[in-house]
């Protein structure tokens, strides 16, 4: 037995390592309209919400697009390379399936659109998630708390009951705001501990009772 409501994971960076395709097609996108795009800018929008992030690359990068469009670019970008190779992160489907044969529910929770989250989706082990809130779906992404009071909402549980589980500075702060217990996995970009908030190096190796 688990006093875990639900799992709330996001998804980019979290359970799957598209992290780098984010990047590689952030820069290919730079490059064509002549601009630069150092490392430090593409970790400074890691977790943002896509069209915050577009609006980073026109500003900061110099890409001559309006912003929805610079999405659009992004994403066919990114869906074709997780079509290619779909690489997960270390541990994350064995706790997605663990969860699943505890009975705990778990909600994916992106700032990716609901094209991009549908095709992780379909990778996904049978029956693991139960809903998913993407991007283009709230008013607010993160780190406003409206992706995580949304999750919580979906599957009628509260949010001070579930884990949430996140890669980025953005989404912790998301996910504290809304009053989660919140899990930090750091991957691209480091994560200051603070209060309230589980910092592990990987989920290899982490079970359900790590959380409770």
């Amino acid at each position: 037995m688990t006093d875990i409501a639900a799992l709330l994971i996001d998804m980019d960076g979290t359970i799957v390592d598209s992290e780098p395709y984010w990047i590689a097609s952030e820069h290919a996108l730079v490059a064509e309209f002549g601009g630069t795009w150092g490392a430090e800018d593409a970790h400074s929008v890691v977790g943002f919400d896509l069209l915050d992030a577009a609006v980073e690359l026109r500003d900061r990068g110099g890409v001559d697009l309006e912003p929805p469009v610079i999405v659009d670019r992004l994403l066919d970008s990114v869906i074709a390379k997780c079509a290619e190779e779909l690489p997960w992160r270390p541990g994350a489907r064995e706790l997605l399936i663990e969860a699943r044969d505890a009975g705990v529910p778990c909600v994916l929770v992106t700032m990716s659109w609901r094209r991009l989250a549908d095709a992780v989706l379909a990778e996904a082990p049978q029956g693991v998630f139960v809903g998913s809130v993407t991007g283009d779906e709230v008013a607010n992404g993160k780190p406003a708390p409206d992706p995580y009071l949304a999750a919580a909402e979906l599957i009628g549980v509260d949010p001070a009951d579930c884990v949430a589980i996140e890669d980025s500075p953005t989404g912790v702060a998301s996910a504290l705001a809304a009053g989660c217990r919140t899990v930090a996995v750091p991957h691209v970009v480091d994560i200051e501990p603070r209060a309230g908030l589980m910092v592990l190096s990987t989920l290899a190796g982490a079970k359900l009772a790590d959380f409770a």
